[in-house]
């Protein structure tokens, strides 16, 4: 989808439309400009503004925000920083590789190495062996100057929560594409039956750069369910499923919530997971990007962000 057609660019575009507000869509709509009478607004990303820089580069930053909602008691997935040996002489003890290895060692089932910096869901591995460690920090290196570990948790549930000031406007939870096993088929040829033409580009080049060839020949016993990804990422093929009410919802809604206070931030989405059957809070994105959303409640993300921009052209 080109750049100018995300439903984050309709949607201002709109609200701009609707209150007589001057726009201009820039940098194939990643800059746009909004003049509303004496008040010049910036958007820039997925980010319209309404947050501090502060806050904005916490919620950028996966180590830095684990360690503030550490500091206040928040439940989260841990994250340890490492820079690029680039960045060696802002290190007070330079070299990072055997505490690397010190961190893989202690997380038998796995760690998850991702660039620190980022919300696309893009080089994140799984890594459980030193080969592997090593390949996934000299990728992530090439392109980026830090990157943060944390242990690979067996997730049983992931929600996304978009918060305003306070208030949970948006929750709904990042189901991952799955199949179930007929006796006759390869885990590779469920997998293409199960999937719409439409979503093979998403769902399954995760999977198979996941799996060796012994695993996607694999036949799964009949009635046997396996997910297509390890990943809760919508870009992953994971689908958004909307959540009205409920425990669920609530208790992601707090938590999120404190996060959100937590390092002052006023716009923003929240990832929340559940493990061994507890809440506790992923990541913060300041840029809030629904594009999966809005592809089945359009008028949802219209209202969320128009929500968001009158609070920014108050």
């Amino acid at each position: 989808m080109l750049t100018n057609r995300r439903i984050f660019v309709d949607a201002l575009r709109k609200y701009c439309a609707e209150r007589e507000i001057a726009i201009d869509v820039k940098s194939d709509g990643w800059l746009i400009v909004m003049q509303g009478g004496d008040k010049r607004r910036c958007a820039f990303g997925y980010d319209i503004g309404l947050n501090s820089a502060v806050a904005h580069r916490i919620a950028n930053d996966k180590a830095a925000t684990a360690e503030v909602l550490e500091m206040a008691g928040i439940a989260c997935v841990p994250h340890t920083l490492f820079l690029s040996p680039e960045m060696n002489e802002y290190v007070s003890q330079p070299g990072s590789w055997e505490a690397m290895l010190r961190l893989l060692d202690a997380n038998p089932q796995g760690i998850v190495v991702k660039p620190n910096e980022g919300t696309t869901g893009e080089s994140v591995f799984l890594v459980k062996t030193k080969p592997a460690l090593e390949l996934a920090v000299s990728r992530i290196f090439a392109s980026h100057l830090s990157l943060a570990m944390s242990p690979y948790l067996d997730i049983e549930d992931e929600v996304r929560v978009v918060l305003l000031d306070g208030d949970a406007i948006v929750v709904y939870g990042k189901n991952r594409p799955s199949i179930v096993g007929d006796g006759q088929r390869s885990l590779l040829e469920l997998a293409l039956a199960a999937t719409p033409a439409a979503r093979r580009s998403t769902v399954l080049p995760g999977m198979i750069a996941d799996l060796d060839q012994a695993e996607l020949d694999l036949i799964l016993p009949s009635g046997q369910r396996r997910v297509l990804n390890w990943r809760h990422n919508l870009d992953s093929g994971a689908h958004p499923t909307l959540l009205n009410e409920g425990k669920i919802r609530e208790a992601c809604a707090e938590i999120a919530i404190r996060a959100a206070k937590a390092i002052d931030i006023r716009f923003a989405s929240i990832d929340v997971v559940q493990v061994d059957g507890a809440w506790q809070v992923l990541e913060i994105n300041s840029g809030v990007m629904m594009e999966a959303l809005s592809r089945a409640h359009p008028e949802l993300v219209y209202a969320a962000y128009h929500a968001a921009l009158d609070r920014l052209f108050q």
